[in-house]
């Protein structure tokens, strides 16, 4: 029970397996959730124990509140809940929001914030000194759409990472006094398979560095968001965007 232990929602693939690899090797055991994939989260739980490390999948849907929590109830068994990373998102199909389907909106908005929500809560209620946790993090990952506001694509999207950054800003406050660091980190566009080779191209041309970024670049960030070296820091918002 002296292990840290460490929850990736949505990490099977892009920034949450990016984050699963890394903090497995700073000497997390993790607990990362995916939606479908079953073969993608085999295979990186094999990654992760041939570099040494130890990650375990658990298939879940972020937006299911009794699947969650029973991954969380999983990881408690395992060691002491430090970490909550929520990566978790989906965008939909592209088009303006005068195309979009109503069915579109809600798992969108479901999945990146009302999941959001409900990890938050049960980590909170596991971690918090005054529920009798011993503290930790909670890392957020955003989106730099939430400022840029995705017009023409994903305005559904980048509407519910803007909730995303509210929740963070809220529950920093809320939990400061218990023991609990909440942090977002926003990413521009980066090389997963959320995006064609080109939308990338695209987002590329509008990156100051004119080029997009690596899961394992906004990976660093949230370990760092989730380590003693930013033992002082709550509420902020991190843009990995190469500028944009």
């Amino acid at each position: 029970m002296d292990k840290r232990i460490a929850i990736v929602i949505g990490g099977s693939r892009g920034i949450g397996a990016a984050v699963v690899r890394l903090a497995a090797s700073e000497g997390y055991c993790v607990l990362f959730s995916f939606a479908s994939r079953a073969d993608d989260a085999v295979a990186l739980e094999q990654a992760v124990a041939s570099a040494g490390g130890e990650a375990y999948g658990v298939q879940a849907d972020a937006a299911n509140e009794a699947e969650l929590t029973a991954l969380f109830d999983r990881a408690a068994t395992l060691g002491r809940i430090s970490a909550l990373v929520y990566s978790a998102g989906i965008t939909g199909t592209a088009s303006s929001l005068a195309d979009a389907s109503a069915d579109t909106l809600r798992r969108v908005i479901d999945v990146n914030l009302v999941g959001s929500m409900l990890a938050a809560r049960e980590a909170v209620r596991r971690m918090s000194t005054a529920r009798d946790g011993q503290g930790g993090a909670i890392v957020f990952i955003s989106s730099r759409a939430a400022k840029l506001g995705s017009a023409g694509e994903y305005i559904w999207y980048a509407a519910s990472k803007g909730g995303v950054d509210s929740l963070a800003i809220g529950l920093s406050k809320e939990v400061g006094g218990e023991g609990i660091r909440v942090n977002c980190v926003s990413p521009g566009p980066v090389e997963t398979d959320m995006l064609s080779a080109e939308r990338l191209a695209i987002g590329a041309s509008r990156v100051p560095m004119q080029r997009v970024g690596q899961p394992e670049e906004i990976a660093q960030a949230v370990l760092y968001l989730l380590s003693d070296a930013a033992s002082y820091v709550t509420g902020a918002n991190l843009a990995v965007s190469g500028g944009a």
